[in-house]
């Protein structure tokens, strides 16, 4: 895994990231690596849950969708935690993050919920996105019951759910975009058959939405 990661493009996003921040401050949080990874923490209103975003593949947790994401689920008063998943390479392909850096960003949305939850957050909820969903896929299969999320958005996920996904009762808000990609769309049906066994699931279209959900942010 740590062979895979190009831990340097992260430091650069990290500099970039901090550098421009305007919604939140930016904290370190330890990987059980030993290595830091960043994350943008906007503290929300006493009582309301706290929420973990992971993005997609090659960016930042400022990026795109999770970037504005975070800062509207603030003005909600949700208190938000976007995080930096694993990168590789920029002339890396998406099939080559699957297996390499899964490892590392099952334990960084492990620690993330940890990190929420010594500061006092009982409700702690996972929102992910596209290669980001993909791996919240992946660490769910394995954490079932004894992940610390009670809930899960999942966004663009490019496929099916894992056989894990019947093995225990979190409540799952699948959403997708009308016009999403190929791999999210056509793998819709089963998706949404599978959430008959997590309790309180559902599925969502979001009319006129693409994959990054361009321009429909605020139905998002």
């Amino acid at each position: 895994s740590a062979l895979a990661q190009d831990y340097a493009r992260e430091v650069r996003y990290a500099q970039e990231v901090v550098s421009g921040l305007v919604v939140g401050d930016a904290v370190n949080i330890k990987a059980a690596s030993g290595r830091e990874f960043l994350a943008l923490h906007t503290p929300g209103a006493a009582g309301k849950a706290a929420i973990v975003l992971a993005h997609g593949v090659g960016v930042h947790p400022d990026f795109g969708v999770i970037g504005l994401l975070r800062a509207k689920l603030s003005d909600l008063g949700y208190t938000t935690l976007a995080i930096q998943m694993p990168v590789q390479s920029k002339d890396a392909k998406v099939e080559d993050y699957f297996p390499p850096v899964f490892p590392d960003a099952a334990d960084r949305l492990a620690k993330a919920a940890d990190w929420l939850r010594a500061k006092g957050h009982t409700q702690v909820v996972l929102l992910s996105h596209s290669m980001g969903a993909w791996m919240a896929n992946e660490y769910l299969d394995r954490a079932h019951a004894s992940t610390p999320y009670k809930a899960w958005i999942v966004m663009g996920l490019t496929g099916s759910y894992s056989w894990g996904m019947r093995r225990y009762a979190l409540p799952v808000l699948d959403v997708y975009g009308e016009q999403d990609i190929a791999p999210v769309l056509g793998a819709v049906g089963r998706r949404k058959w599978a959430l008959q066994a997590a309790n309180g699931s559902r599925q969502v279209k979001i009319d006129g939405a693409d994959h990054h959900y361009t321009g429909r942010e605020s139905q998002l």
